[in-house]
């Protein structure tokens, strides 16, 4: 059976319900341990599914890729909270070859634990069959903090190779928080076919203008398993350019402006 949860992501991501009141103090990094689908014809857990999900003090973003066919998804967005329910305000979602520019809102209701928290949506309808969805999450975020915490969206990017400049023309969004990043792209290539692609995976940094990256999970086989070296260039607290020196020499230069 071909894994639901890339798709029932851009649909329900984040309705559910909750056995009991829980804090909404939200902030941290989660990595989803496994994700269960049940009904009364079907009951089967889920672990190929790679999937982080950041929340910062005012933004949310979760990636995923399931390794056996490579599909990736992503969502980015604000989040409030009302008694017992956190409200997740999506601007921006993508799945594969296709994304969604338009604003939804929807309710969010855990449980948590003392690693993480559990996810439950019932009555999810998919292919025709309702399900019950199951996630646990670990929390994996450490107590850091670095200048370029929060969440940010891409405004320009371009390769130097010798004298010639390239652009490149994709939607990007980028979070960091707590050690760890998510970083989610989508465009055309060159069949005219829209994709969608994904990193995720820790980030230190050394002083204020330098960034390592590990990612341990990515759509790319050139990011997955690799480390990256960044030279980061603060322009003031809103905005920020990254520079990649390639082996080759070319240099890989990407510059984000933070959500307000």
């Amino acid at each position: 059976m071909k894994l639901l949860l890339p798709i029932l992501l851009l649909l329900i991501i984040g309705c559910n319900t909750a056995e009991k009141k829980i804090n909404p103090n939200m902030p941290g990094a989660y990595k989803m341990k496994y994700q269960r689908l049940k009904n009364d014809k079907i009951d089967t857990t889920y672990k190929t599914l790679e999937q982080l999900k950041i929340f910062t003090e005012n933004y949310i973003m979760y990636a995923n890729i399931n390794s056996p066919d490579s599909v990736s998804s992503f969502g980015i967005g604000t989040y409030t909270y009302e008694k017992d329910t956190v409200l997740e305000h999506i601007i921006y979602s993508a799945s594969d070859t296709t994304k969604n520019e338009s604003l939804r809102t929807f309710s969010l209701h855990i449980k948590k634990t003392p690693a993480g928290y559990v996810q439950i949506i019932p009555n999810i309808l998919s292919g025709g069959q309702y399900y019950e969805l199951t996630e646990e999450y670990d929390a994996v975020g450490k107590d850091v903090k670095s200048p370029i915490d929060g969440a940010w969206r891409q405004v320009n990017r371009y390769t130097i190779k010798g004298n010639d400049t390239t652009t490149s023309r994709v939607v990007q969004f980028k979070i960091y928080y707590m050690g760890y990043c998510i970083w989610a792209n989508t465009g055309t290539d060159s069949l005219n076919k829209n994709f969608t692609g994904i990193g995720l995976g820790t980030f230190e940094m050394s002083g204020t203008n330098k960034l390592k990256e590990s990612m341990w999970a990515s759509t790319y086989s050139a990011v997955r398993g690799h480390n990256f070296d960044i030279d980061v260039a603060m322009n003031g607290t809103d905005s920020f350019t990254q520079t990649i020196t390639n082996p080759d020499g070319t240099k890989s230069i990407e510059v984000y402006m933070r959500l307000k």
